[in-house]
């Protein structure tokens, strides 16, 4: 009988050497042409691990089988499924690889992404020595054409793990995409997991929970194991990220709603717990940063279909962290009939969270939302460290020809800031384009009022160049407690207008302060004359159509 370590690290993929040709690689594809090949081919290119790649086409009518049968004709691991009639989705195409496959071990790989060098090894290498039905890896996502790249659930995969049994990490039910993992071909089977057929979005969700009820060991690793390919201006968005209908919404909530089933059905209470909490935490919080962007009649639809699945909660999933920014948010979608304090809820849905004013309190002293929603408390706050608090930083961008400012202004949180003793801000400029920062500088909080503090400092625009950039701060205080935040954007009275600037530098700048999806203050900078022409040329495109 072998041991079953404890949720401990060590190295999971040092205990033995891969064996070759044991994977097979089940790659789905859609009328993606364009794409598909890469992904095939990042897929071969894992080299002699890989046994077969197993291409499962879903009735395309671009070409894309064509291209595909034209790779196998010279590569005798490429082995090419069509399926007869579209399914409007991922899971059955990816249940035919499943029935495909004759290898040990199965991974997916979606036509528009592809996997790293070393991807299969990496996974390989930890489920035979850690004898783990389930290997897991780092997704990475690369949003496109920018190339900038965001790690997906990075406190997963710091070190080589390997856990008995899933309950060890709660947080697992976070990761619920399927392709950064390895799974037993025979543990697939054996279990009957498969995923929903048909059109059903966010199909992930249901598998992993699925998987995660069997029950398996599980190893961890921090290696790059796949790169999820993120494409916002293609023409038609990937099933995941086109949310502007509200029936994206329906389907994401039922299929939250039936991973807590699985889990629950299973016995794995305290995975089932994890997934409610990790429905608010993470999805709540999504959609409401974008509430702002839709119609009357889609945020009256969110509101109620979001108002219905809450009233399952029990009294335990809302006693579990009760300051988190999307259980508080949560609760005022509970606790009011009709949609309410959308700007205010948008900015709490940002990461980090900001609480905007006003802050209230009953006759008696007690913390709530607003005055007509005293049942919802904001007690919790009175004892939550200083560096986890939702503080707001307002923050006001001044281009101006002879020198451009930042205003900012943080506000007090029920006298928790006072008693900490703000000092000082950094402050950074970070660019969504290469992840470069600029204009690194500290200065002082100084009283204005009772309770808010400000500073002022200079902004060298032509310093930062062409480019998005961010406004990140850092509060210090006085006790050492320090707290990351993103600053609230104030609008009005012309504050984020357009501005062109000269520039001793460039000759001229062309600066558009402008409010996040979140409400977070961030800027535009075109430099020189041609590329305030090619910003005019786009919007004269954007109007045109």
């Amino acid at each position: 009988m072998r041991s079953d370590p404890t949720d401990t690290p060590e190295t999971a993929g040092t205990a033995e050497s891969p064996r070759p040709a044991q994977v097979g690689v089940v790659v789905i594809g859609y009328n993606d042409s364009a794409h598909v090949g890469d992904a095939v081919r990042s897929a071969l290119a894992q080299g002699p691990a890989v046994a077969e790649v197993v291409a499962v086409d879903d009735c395309s009518t671009d070409g894309s089988a064509e291209l595909l049968d034209r790779l196998a004709a010279d590569e005798p691991r490429l082995r090419v499924v069509r399926r007869s009639v579209n399914s409007g989705g991922c899971g059955s195409p990816r249940n035919a690889g499943i029935d495909a496959v004759t290898t040990p071990y199965v991974m997916f790989l979606d036509s528009d992404d592809v996997l790293p060098p070393g991807a299969v090894d990496a996974l390989l290498a930890a489920a035979t020595g850690a004898h783990a039905e389930v290997a897991s890896g780092l997704c990475v996502r690369r949003e496109l054409p920018s190339g900038r790249e965001q790690p997906w659930q990075a406190p997963l995969y710091t070190a080589h793990t390997v856990l008995a049994r899933p309950a060890q990490r709660p947080r697992l039910v976070h990761d619920t995409l399927c392709v950064n993992k390895l799974y037993r071909t025979d543990f697939l089977r054996g279990h009957g997991i498969r995923f929903p057929e048909g059109r059903f979005l966010y199909e992930d969700i249901v598998f992993t929970a699925r998987v995660l009820a069997a029950g398996p060991r599980i190893a961890l690793v921090p290696d790059r194991v796949y790169v999820w390919h993120v494409r916002r201006a293609a023409e038609q968005l990937s099933l995941s990220l086109d949310r502007e209908h509200i029936d994206n919404w329906k389907a994401r909530v039922e299929a939250c709603a039936l991973a807590y089933d699985i889990l629950l059905g299973a016995g794995q209470k305290e995975l089932a717990r994890a997934a409610r909490a990790k429905f608010l935490d993470h999805e709540v919080r999504m959609y409401a940063r974008e509430l702002g962007l839709r119609d009357a009649h889609y945020r009256r639809a969110w509101w109620a279909h979001t108002r219905e699945y809450l009233a399952r909660y029990d009294a335990a999933d809302w006693e579990l962290n009760p300051s988190a920014p999307g259980r508080l948010l949560a609760r005022v979608v509970l606790e009011s009939p009709e949609p309410r304090d959308l700007p205010r809820l948008r900015e709490l849905a940002a990461r980090p969270a900001r609480l905007l004013p006003p802050y209230a309190r009953t006759p008696d002293g007690v913390p709530v939302w607003s005055p007509d929603l005293p049942q919802v408390t904001l007690t919790p706050f009175l004892t939550r460290p200083t560096g986890v608090l939702p503080l707001v930083v307002d923050a006001e961008l001044r281009p101006r020809a002879r020198a451009s400012t930042l205003r900012l202004r943080l506000h007090e949180l029920y006298g928790r800031v006072a008693e900490a003793g703000p000092r000082e801000v950094d402050v950074e400029w970070h660019s969504r384009d290469d992840d470069r920062t600029r204009g690194r500088t500290t200065t002082p909080l100084t009283p204005c009022g009772p309770e808010s503090w400000s500073a002022e400092l200079p902004v060298d625009l032509a310093g930062l160049g062409a480019g998005t950039w961010d406004l990140r701060l850092t509060v210090r205080f006085a006790d050492g407690a320090q707290r990351d935040v993103t600053a609230h954007a104030l609008a009005g009275a012309g504050r984020l207008r357009r501005s062109a600037v000269p520039s001793a530098r460039h000759g001229v700048l062309l600066v558009q302060p402008y409010a996040t999806h979140s409400g977070a203050l961030a800027v535009r900078v075109a430099t020189g004359v041609r590329g305030v022409l090619q910003v005019a040329r786009g919007r004269l495109r954007r109007l045109l159509h």
